[in-house]
């Protein structure tokens, strides 16, 4: 059995988790990505995509059940939140300045711009759809002292929806695609370049304000001359 053979686990690959520890997998990868800044690489969208598809019966070698791998994602997904932001309210920044990860840095500098933004309510849901940026607005949110009620409320609202809407869809299409299993990696594929959209456009955004911030500037000190 895949889970006798831990060390051969591909914590990067959703079927591998899955083949080798099924629900509880589930609960413990989104636990770590939403709730310790370490977990920010793991496949938090495709695992829960992948484990619907498991769900439906006949999908390949590997089958769960449907209420347990909700339970085990919704569980993980919010108990990690709020671990994120109890870490936060006592270090979070400190921890991310002394990160050496170029991605954590650039999720955070996202992550503040969607609670400037949006504010804490709509920030708070919207970063449980952005890979990167739902590890680390978590703990962010304890640093910049979101108010402890607002957070929890918003992330057990943000976290159910993203965690069960994805595991439904995959089971929705699991179950009405024949033989869907056959073509799994490919939409493990499309599921991973789909939830890095958002971050994309971020980055670009940002970058094209701090052309236009530059350009002004210079603009500015030309006409100064």
């Amino acid at each position: 059995m895949a889970a006798s053979h831990p060390l051969a686990v591909n914590v990067l690959d959703a079927s591998s988790l899955l083949t080798a520890f099924g629900a509880l997998g589930v609960a413990a990868v989104l636990f770590a990505e939403t709730g310790l800044l370490i977990g920010f690489f793991l496949p938090g969208d495709s695992l829960l995509f992948t484990a619907g598809l498991l769900c439906v019966p006949g999908s390949g070698g590997v089958h769960l059940s449907l209420p347990q791998v909700l339970i085990a994602a919704v569980v993980g997904a919010l108990a990690g939140a709020q671990v994120g932001y109890w870490i936060g309210r006592r270090g979070g920044r400190t921890l991310l300045a002394r990160s050496r990860s170029v991605r954590l840095r650039e999720g955070a500098q996202r992550a503040e711009e969607l609670l400037n933004r949006y504010g804490h309510a709509k920030a708070v849901v919207l970063a449980r759809f952005v890979p990167v940026v739902r590890t680390v607005l978590n703990p962010l949110a304890g640093a910049l002292e979101v108010p402890a009620r607002t957070f929890a409320v918003w992330q057990v609202i943000g976290g159910t929806v993203w965690t069960v809407g994805l595991v439904l869809a995959g089971y929705a299409l699991g179950s009405s695609v024949p033989n869907v299993d056959r073509y799994l990696l490919p939409l493990v594929a499309v599921i991973v370049i789909v939830s890095l959209l958002p971050l994309a456009l971020e980055i670009l955004r940002g970058r094209r304000k701090r052309r236009s911030a530059t350009t002004a500037q210079a603009s500015r000190t030309g006409e100064n001359l």
